[in-house]
């Protein structure tokens, strides 16, 4: 029975504590933190932990084998490495932070605690999506010439209002950075690695530092290319989350409001696995999806040593990485190429 910590009691850490919930017979979420007294007393007592103000007291006083951080993105890699220094497996939210050489740091000190360092990427997990990853994996689509991902959701300035830290970018990152990231990383797993972007990006509506809106265009080393397109202008809510893929022997698109739903499957070669295709469709209660549950079930067979991880600190760098890259496209009006020079 694996003891678990959590820092961070705002919007994202509900799926975690659902996670636990559906890993109840494995692991216990044992305590929490928080600097808002409120939040983390009643995220206690609805989840049987202990509350804490200060990350430090937590780690000093609790037996745990790992802390979930899932604080304001630029601060990951700065509570990752107080878990990682205490001797605890650190799983950290996405994005893992948002500088690289911040998130180098973390990576570093965790392999010098030896401590596992998880990246959450829970789109990966959602069965759509292992259904397509698999499809790629066996070479149903033969050579894949295009993929596209649109993200076309709705985050009024009420959201932004909420915290003082969101849409800056010291902490959180704009449109790409916080809400697409999880495309962002997919299209990295389906397709490959990236050899050069060129991007625009802008704020259009929003009073944040960040943009709003966005488009990339991703030339793969495979000689795919590839579409990002976001907005968070969607009226007058999330409307679109998906991701195509085109290739010689194959066309997918998973749609829905976050690739939840199977819109078109056909390939010219028939498999097994087609007969139940649809039964992978699924309706989330929100963006987010049903993952965290099956990515706390990754890490608890890896700290069993039972299984690999499936994404870790290098892995989620490459996400992190390509997002710089599509920033320093548009900042700097050209086409970056991958990998960056710091």
């Amino acid at each position: 029975m694996f003891k678990f910590g959590l820092v961070g009691c705002g919007r994202i850490s509900k799926n975690h504590f659902k996670a636990f919930s559906d890993n109840s017979n494995r692991c216990k979420l044992t305590a929490v933190c928080d600097v808002v007294q409120e939040r983390v007393e009643k995220a206690a007592k609805e989840n049987g932990a202990t509350p804490y103000l200060d990350i430090d007291e937590m780690l000093k006083k609790e037996e745990l084998d790992a802390v979930v951080v899932s604080t304001p993105s630029g601060m990951h890699p700065a509570h990752g490495i107080k878990v990682a220094k205490s001797g605890r497996h650190v799983i950290s939210e996405k994005p893992m932070g948002i500088t690289l050489e911040a998130v180098d740091n973390l990576i570093h000190t965790c392999d010098e605690a030896k401590v596992h360092l998880f990246v959450v990427k829970q789109n990966r997990l959602n069965p759509t999506m292992q259904a397509l990853k698999k499809a790629v994996d066996k070479g149903r689509f033969g050579r894949i010439f295009f993929a596209q991902s649109n993200i076309f959701w709705s985050r009024p300035q009420e959201y932004y209002d909420s915290a003082r830290w969101r849409g800056t970018w010291e902490f959180d990152g704009g449109a790409f950075l916080n809400q697409a990231s999880h495309y962002v990383d997919s299209l990295y797993w389906l397709i490959g690695d990236v050899e050069n972007v060129s991007a625009i990006t802008a704020t259009l509506a929003r009073k944040i530092e960040t943009e709003d809106t966005g488009a990339a265009i991703l030339r793969f080393r495979n000689g795919a290319i590839g579409t990002i397109n976001v907005t968070m202008l969607a009226y007058p809510k999330n409307f679109e989350g998906s991701i195509t893929l085109l290739g010689e022997k194959g066309t997918v698109r998973i749609s829905g409001i976050a690739i939840n739903s199977i819109e078109k499957w056909e390939f010219s070669d028939y498999d097994d696995d087609d007969k139940e295709i649809m039964a992978n469709n699924y309706n989330p209660p929100n963006v987010y999806g049903f993952g965290h549950s099956a990515y706390l079930h990754n890490v608890l067979d890896v700290l069993e040593r039972k299984a690999e991880p499936e994404t870790d600190g290098r892995s989620g760098r490459k996400s992190l990485e390509l997002i710089h890259a599509i920033y320093r496209s548009s900042r700097e009006g050209k086409q970056i190429s991958l990998p960056l020079k710091i």
